[in-house]
């Protein structure tokens, strides 16, 4: 099914608990910690699953990549850190205060405080990639806030389920990081049904306008939930821009790219976003786009540029809001009848009727 201007239906794609992304993030005034006397050395064996299915750890450091089924998997990038953070759930004591941990050849690795190994109660850990500076607690340290912006990183981040360990017997510590933000993209297709009016449509722009872009997220780490609370900023995304005549029929159906339209999720123009509620009126997709001239019983149509259709959200997703971690892949259906509207003639011509004038000017 296709989002026409009157009818915007879209397929939610398979949650995705990890999606595609090596950070552009900056870090700035971290240096590794070299190994001194009074450390422990603590090891993090990091998993990345999709829908609970552990990815092999051979894919989780190459960069961006895509699995079989053409969706997005997010990795790290070993040249930047994640931060972990680890709270006494019994003394509400901060025991790691937003640690940024580092790889090398080996993997990821944490030097600690000897003394820290003292602490008889369990400890609950708690990670998120990339690393930030700024992290702030509640007061009773049930949750932690992770600033974030569309100028952080291209793909939003990844935050860790709770781990609850015993300092006293741990060795190594097992992260598995889940996406908190959307991957949102599109496809589009000629949907017009009269076979003389199609394959004429040159797609030139699609832009989504409103699109969540600035929040904190506050992490429960007793839970392992979390949830966004969103400022006031949206900003609007040029998803394409370019001229690519479009495929007619669902066999022919395209991801939209950056300026072309592609073949596959990986090659398209995707963006990240905080999950956001739709509300009426407000989000939409417009697209931009000409019409070759083009003939019809003998009659030539002019070519028509810098058409428009939009695409309202609201009405589209179950309670009208964007899950955080889940692919969301939107189907743009273009139907030239809505503009070339065919109109049938009953024409007929009438006995003639004659009337005399005395004058014999006029009839």
């Amino acid at each position: 099914m296709y989002m026409t201007r009157n009818s915007f239906i879209s397929t939610l794609g398979a949650v995705v608990l990890v999606l595609a992304g090596t950070s552009c993030l900056q870090v700035d005034d971290i240096s590794v910690p070299d190994p001194s006397q009074g450390k422990k050395k603590m090891g993090f064996d990091i998993t990345v699953t999709r829908d609970g299915e552990e990815i092999p750890r051979e894919s989780i450091t190459k960069g961006a990549t895509v699995d079989s089924d053409d969706n997005k998997i997010a990795t790290m990038d070993k040249d930047i850190p994640f931060g972990l953070v680890g709270i006494d759930p019994q003394t509400e004591s901060l025991i790691l205060d937003n640690e940024a941990i580092f790889s090398d050849s080996e993997g990821y690795y944490g030097l600690f405080d000897m003394n820290l190994w003292d602490i008889p109660t369990k400890i609950m850990f708690s990670a998120y990639y990339p690393y930030v500076d700024n992290v702030s607690y509640s007061d009773n340290l049930d949750t932690y806030s992770i600033p974030f912006s569309s100028a952080d990183t291209e793909a939003g981040p990844l935050v860790s389920k709770t781990v609850e360990r015993a300092i006293t017997q741990l060795n190594m510590l097992p992260l598995e990081f889940q996406h908190i933000t959307n991957d949102i993209g599109y496809k589009i297709a000629d949907v017009t049904p009269d076979p003389q009016l199609q394959g004429l449509i040159h797609l030139r722009k699609v832009t989504a306008y409103n699109i969540a872009s600035a929040g904190v997220f506050i992490n429960d780490v007793a839970m392992s939930q979390g949830l966004w609370r969103r400022q006031a900023y949206f900003r609007n995304v040029v998803v394409f821009e370019g001229d690519a005549l479009v495929g007619v029929g669902e066999e022919n159906e395209k991801f939209i790219g950056s300026d072309s339209l592609v073949d596959h999720m990986v090659d398209s123009h995707r963006y990240y976003a905080i999950p956001d509620e739709i509300k009426v009126g407000k989000q939409y997709v417009e697209v931009l786009y000409d019409v070759d001239g083009f003939d019809i019983g003998g009659f030539y149509y002019q070519p028509i540029k810098n058409l428009t259709a939009k695409y309202m959200l609201y009405g589209l997703l179950p309670d009208n809001v964007f899950v955080y971690g889940r692919q969301y892949t939107f189907h743009l259906g273009l139907d030239l009848t809505q503009i070339y509207k065919q109109v049938a003639f009953n024409a007929s011509v009438s006995e003639w009727e004659t009337k005399i004038y005395e004058n014999n000017d006029t009839f």
